[in-house]
């Protein structure tokens, strides 16, 4: 059952008095607490298993409210907000002195986010204050995109939960630090690298948005520097066309517990059982349907997992950037691999 308006309230309530509860956004269920209190974040990382290194970001409910939270909004900043804020976009600037440091990981800036969900904003004006909001699962597991899957990590962990429904793009928001002389993409999500570009020009995509993040350096963003997302199973990803994936995995053994993570209608072809995460010709729908997909592998009982590769066009470079952290990193090419 979705959320009253009095539900809405008594959140605020909790959370202005330190406490900690689940919320929807359109992006994925967010563990909120009041960022300007710096015991109350604390909380998120203690609920959580976060490591404590891994920076935070801050939602608000008007535009006015960032002013506060960064040292200055230059004009390209501005420029990106009023283009998709309210959104799926988080902004990375050098925060201003009452952002406490276990938001920003001891950083020296600070990301923040406009969420168009009504419900989300309505939560934080009834807070009166900005929010800290990682994503509501155990750190490491897949993030939740419904209330049920936030329960089932968040039971007896904190103060409530809000139910508001799917979230509509189901993988968290688009991260891009303009703390860097050129703007940088952090995280991939709804909001592409063309469509950056569409506002500022030149871009770079970090190394760490299709690989790991190299060895000693700081995790800027959230998703940047752990195994993320990932069910109890073993995932890999298998590159290549359906016939070279169907050739690799019937090669490669089956079980009772080895699974395909597949494209809508091809689990007619594929010889395991299938779990699916939206059309193959599809970005959007792979994003809405990636993290539910992860956690049904899991109510299976998968222990091995063959992952169909997504496109990195677009919108799939957010799925794709999900799926390889799932999978530990752990990707073959159908093409060149032999199996005796």
């Amino acid at each position: 059952m979705q959320n009253t308006e009095k539900d809405i309230v008594r959140a605020g309530e909790i959370l202005c008095g330190g406490g900690l509860v689940a919320i929807p956004t359109e992006t994925v269920y967010g563990l909120a607490a009041n960022a300007l209190d710096g015991s109350a974040v604390a909380k998120i990382f203690a609920a959580k298993g976060r490591p404590q290194d891994n920076p935070l970001i801050v939602h608000i409910s008007e535009l006015s409210q960032w002013k506060e939270l960064v040292r200055e909004i230059p004009p390209m900043a501005m420029a990106l907000a009023q283009a998709y804020w309210p959104g799926p976009l988080t902004i990375i600037l050098p925060k201003s002195g009452i952002i406490p440091d276990e938001v920003s990981a001891g950083l020296e800036t600070v990301a923040v986010r406009f969420p168009s969900m009504r419900t989300t904003r309505r939560i934080i004006d009834a807070a009166g204050v900005p929010l800290a909001a990682p994503s509501a699962n155990l750190s490491g597991s897949p993030s939740p995109t419904c209330a049920r899957h936030t329960m089932e990590d968040m039971r007896g962990r904190i103060d409530a939960v809000l139910d508001g429904g799917e979230c509509n793009f189901g993988v968290e928001s688009t991260v891009v630090t303009l703390a860097t002389e050129i703007p940088r993409l952090l995280r991939p999500g709804a909001v592409t690298p063309e469509e950056l570009r569409e506002v500022l020009g030149e871009i770079e995509i970090d190394d760490a948005v299709m690989g790991r993040l190299r060895e000693g350096v700081k995790a800027a963003s959230p998703g940047m520097k752990y195994k993320h997302y990932s069910p109890k199973a073993e995932i890999t990803i298998v590159r290549g066309t359906l016939e070279e994936f169907i050739r690799y995995v019937s090669r490669a053994g089956e079980s009772s517990q080895t699974f395909a993570l597949c494209f809508d209608g091809e689990e007619s072809e594929i010889p395991l059982e299938c779990v699916t995460y939206g059309r193959s010709d599809d970005s959007l729908t792979q994003s809405h349907r990636l993290f539910t997909a992860l956690r049904e592998l899991d109510e299976k009982g998968a222990k091995k997992v063959y992952a169909r590769c997504p496109s990195t066009e677009g919108v799939g470079m957010a799925v794709y950037n999900r799926l390889l952290r799932a999978a530990g990193f752990s990707v073959i090419d159908a093409k060149t691999i032999r199996i005796s």
